[in-house]
């Protein structure tokens, strides 16, 4: 309610809010009110008071404050503790007893914060997100997931493990079983470290936070290697986003088998084509569109400088066809994982040698 002083002070100052320059919805808004209302308290009496009515109702009905408390006292018993009220209510009508009604325990419970899971469960952890990383040439950063492979009997299936390099998106290591384990999951990471040449301290595996992942044969491995894990949140799969889009274009494309495999060997077999594609013939959107296997080896700029170079003699010879610079062939130096949107700027001016120092 607004006394007609409080009306008068207010409307006082909007108008020399206004005089001075301020629009007057901006200076309601300070107020706290809106421009509707100073309208229609200038437009009508002067000395009118605010018609709204002064009585605060209670319905005659509501419950006393003696029933209240019991209605919170049985819902936090022993018996009803861990029940909802669309539970409660069933049981005391069983036992002849009527405190209140379902939609009234509930309003009482939402009113007292204790509408929530009533059952004893663990209580909710904060997860921090994974700490920001970056590349800026291959095998400094990988990412590795598996996915399922249909089989021919029903509810089994073949599982595909891929290990990827996220600064050239190259599959650098595969391996279809048919059973997901740590134990062999290390198997295929210490075949990748001594193909590729890795050394200790060189190389961060992201992954996310399924079994194989955190096994302790694949902990001691990555150990041993000198090989630096990071895990995603349980549940956020944008955490590790590289090997969920690698999966999604794998299995999204035409070639992908409508019939599920007869054997382990025939899943082998299809896997070992699509990773060659994928490798070898696959233009990358991400990186400029040339194959992982190209930037792998760094050979990426070379490629895009002609491209560049190509447009450019294009654009000369027929310069109206152009109405701005060329298509964009500048190489992709820095590929992030997680980055910190507060701040990108501290991730992207950090380069990648120097993260790995400071952890």
């Amino acid at each position: 309610m607004t006394s007609l002083e409080e009306r008068k002070t207010l409307i006082d100052l909007i108008v020399e809010a206004t005089a001075a320059g301020a629009r007057q919805a901006r200076a309601c808004g300070v107020l706290g009110l809106s421009a509707r209302t100073i309208q229609r308290w200038q437009s009508g009496e002067p000395d009118a008071v605010d018609g709204r009515s002064l009585r605060c109702y209670e319905p005659p009905h509501k419950l006393s404050a003696a029933e209240r408390a019991e209605l919170l006292a049985v819902a936090n018993s022993a018996e009803f503790g861990h029940l909802p009220p669309s539970q409660i209510v069933p049981r005391l009508a069983d036992q002849q007893r009527y405190i209140a009604s379902e939609s009234t325990f509930y309003r009482v419970l939402r009113e007292e914060k204790q509408l929530a899971h009533r059952r004893s469960e663990r209580p909710a952890s904060t997860r921090s997100k994974p700490r920001a990383v970056c590349a800026d040439a291959p095998n400094q950063l990988y990412s590795w997931d598996i996915t399922y492979l249909p089989a021919t009997i029903r509810g089994q299936y073949f599982y595909l493990y891929l290990f990827m390099d996220v600064f050239s998106r190259k599959i650098v290591g595969w391996q279809v079983y048919a059973e997901e384990s740590s134990a062999q999951a290390s198997e295929i990471l210490k075949d990748i470290c001594a193909r590729e040449a890795i050394p200790p301290g060189q190389v961060i595996l992201h992954s996310d936070n399924g079994g194989p992942m955190k096994g302790a044969t694949m902990l001691a491995t990555l150990q041993a290697l000198g090989v630096m894990p990071s895990l995603s949140r349980p549940a956020v799969s944008n955490d590790n986003p590289y090997s969920e889009s690698l999966f999604k274009t794998l299995k999204y494309r035409p070639a992908y088998p409508l019939q599920a495999f007869d054997t382990l060997f025939a899943a082998r077999t299809w896997v070992a084509e699509l990773v060659r594609w994928y490798n070898h013939e696959h233009r990358h959107s991400a990186i400029r569109f040339v194959t992982p296997a190209q930037r792998h080896a760094n050979l990426d700029q070379e490629i895009l400088d002609r491209r560049a170079a190509f447009y450019e003699s294009a654009r000369q010879r027929h310069p109206l066809r152009w109405k701005g610079p060329t298509r964009n062939w500048q190489r992709i130096h820095v590929v992030h994982l997680n980055p910190d949107r507060a701040d990108p700027d501290s991730v992207i001016s950090q380069p990648y040698n120097q993260e790995l120092k400071a952890a």
